[in-house]
This record gives structure tokens, sequence and C-alpha cells, in this order.
């Protein structure tokens, strides 16, 4: 199926042209973050991303999958997404079962938490690459390559006895090879069909400069907001000249309800060093301009504001003032 279906990712992803929308989304994973606070509390989460959009997320109350863009489901019929479903239920409710049997054995202790990452990425059109790799407490631990589970060099004694246990179970590591080889590049190529429109939409964003003193400082907030812009990723920093600040601070990317996108970075100075700085944006729908606004022309908005309406209001109280008189 994967063979019929190479000629779409060769239209879709055409060369390694950056300018290409899609380009960004070559990948696909599901990344699981369990935690286990003792013999008989454990929490799992899990969510699975197209590059860095998050398209899914999981249910673990029900066990189902969360859906978070129409295009989400790919092209895999109903049928196919309610087995994957099932297989995730099961999944999650069977490695919990069998990490609590075997934590006092192989001596993990309470509390500690595993992730899990798993997926694939199409480098080109004939090349997909899959990859299962798994983390305890943050730290990598094991990977499956092929139909074998083997143990990194952090993971030191206790994850060669994981590996050794997990190596038994040759119908789990058939199964988990042929979802991340076979199931995942199939699922990722409907995902780029189905939601090429929004993958590929560029819109322009907004910026402007505000500021504010930093309370009980004595010294000078200055933010840059940046609104509007599709797709997500973007790159604004405080520079002075050719250099950036280090002391800036990126606020999270916020999502509008249209799809498009917002962030504030902010750096605070003392106001005499407020002059000379500027904030500088980069952005896919730009090509190769940049968004720069300097913090002395954006503070200075403010007072042209005021000195344009000053006059207006005075002039609309004389204008009162004459009313009542006659």
């Amino acid at each position: 199926m994967l063979i019929l279906l190479l000629p779409l990712l060769a239209v879709l992803l055409p060369g390694s042209n950056p300018a290409n929308g899609v380009q960004e989304h070559t990948s696909f994973q599901v990344i699981q973050i369990s935690f286990y606070a003792n013999q008989s509390w454990a929490q799992n989460q899990g969510s699975g991303w197209l590059g860095k959009l998050q398209t899914h997320g999981w249910e673990s109350e029900s066990g189902t999958i969360i859906f978070l863009h129409t295009w989400s489901r790919g092209n895999f019929s109903n049928e196919e997404l309610v087995d994957l479903e099932l297989l995730f239920h099961f999944y999650f409710i069977g490695l919990t079962k069998e990490v609590q049997n075997y934590a006092s054995q192989l001596q993990f202790r309470y509390p500690f938490t595993v992730q899990v990452r798993a997926g694939c990425e199409l480098l080109s059109a004939e090349s997909p690459r899959s990859f299962f790799q798994v983390a305890f407490e943050g730290s990598d631990f094991m990977s499956l390559q092929d139909t074998t589970w083997l143990p990194a060099p952090e993971g030191g004694d206790q994850a060669q006895k994981v590996c050794d246990l997990c190596n038994q179970y040759e119908g789990i590591k058939e199964m988990a090879k042929s979802l991340v080889k076979n199931t995942c590049p199939r699922f990722l190529l409907g995902l780029l069909d189905a939601g090429k429109m929004d993958l590929q939409r560029q819109v322009l964003p907004e910026a402007w400069l505000s500021s504010r003193p930093s309370p009980g400082s004595g010294r000078l907030l200055l933010v840059c907001h940046v609104s509007g812009f599709h797709p997500k990723p973007i790159w604004v920093m405080w520079m002075r000249g050719e250099q950036e600040q280090l002391g800036t601070k990126e606020g999270d990317i916020l999502r509008h309800a249209d799809g498009t996108w917002y962030r504030r970075v902010s750096l605070e100075v003392a106001p005499a060093e407020a002059a000379g700085l500027s904030c500088r944006g980069r952005h896919s729908s730009l090509g190769d301009q940049d968004i720069i606004l300097h913090g002395g022309h954006g503070l200075s908005m403010s007072l042209i504001a005021v000195a344009v309406m000053a006059p207006l209001v005075l002039l609309a109280v004389l204008v009162l003032c004459c009313k009542k008189r006659w």
C-alpha cells in the first residue's frame, strides 16, 4: 500500500523547496507520557503530532482519540480508526499492568515517569524512516530496532533487563514494527493530502510595540506583539543592531479562533537603554523579508496620538461652551 502512495508524496514534497508549506510537516509521531505514582495508581497521556503541529489527543477516561482538526482523520476509514483506538486503549491498560507487576523486580522506584516517542518521517518519496524510542525519567532508555529492543547506553543494566524481558514477546514486537513502518507512513500521507489546504495556508503577520513601567524596578518593559500569522512556526527577537538581546522573554504561541496565531516577546531594560532597540520577526509568509519594528518609533506612536487628539478634544470643548452661551 505504501508503494502505491509514494507518487503522492512526490507531489506533496517536491524536492526540498523551503517555500512549500507542507515541507515543515514531513513527520508524524505519537508521544506518550505515563506517570506511575505507586503500585496501584498510574496516569497515561497521549498525543499525535504532524511535525510541530498537534493533530490528535487522547481521552484516557473513555479510551478515545481526539481529532483536533477537521482533516485529522486523514484518509483512514472509520473502521481503521476504531481498530487503532482499541489498540491504543488495550495497550495503555496492558502496559500499566505489566510495569506495575515488574516494577519491583526491575528496581523501579516510585514515583517515576516513562516517555515514549514513536512514528515515522518521510525524508523523500523513496526513504521513509521509522522510530520507536523509550525514555525513563527523561533519559534515553531503549529503542526498537527492526524487531529487537536495544538498551540505550544511559539505561545501563536496568535497560538491558527490560529489553531482555520485552524481546520475549515476538507478536508485540512485530505489531510495533508494522505500526511505525507501514501504518504510520500511510497515515502521514493521508494527513498531508487531507490537510494540504490548511497546511499550505500562508497569512502575513501584523506586528506592533507597546511599553509600560516594570512595577517596582524603575525599568521599562518593552513588548513586541505579532498576530494573525499562519502557519505556526515563527521567530521573534529583540535586537540591538544585529545582536540578539539575551534577556528577551518569549511567550507561548497562542491560537486565534480563525486558526491563526499570536506571540508576544518582552524585554526589560533601563529607560535610557530603550533607544536603538528593535523587534525583528521572521515567518514563512514573508519570504526573505523580516519584520523590523524600531523601539523608538513604536514608543513615539502614543505621543503622536496624544498630539493629534488633544487639539480635537479642546476644539470639541470650545464648541460645547459656545453653544451653551448662545
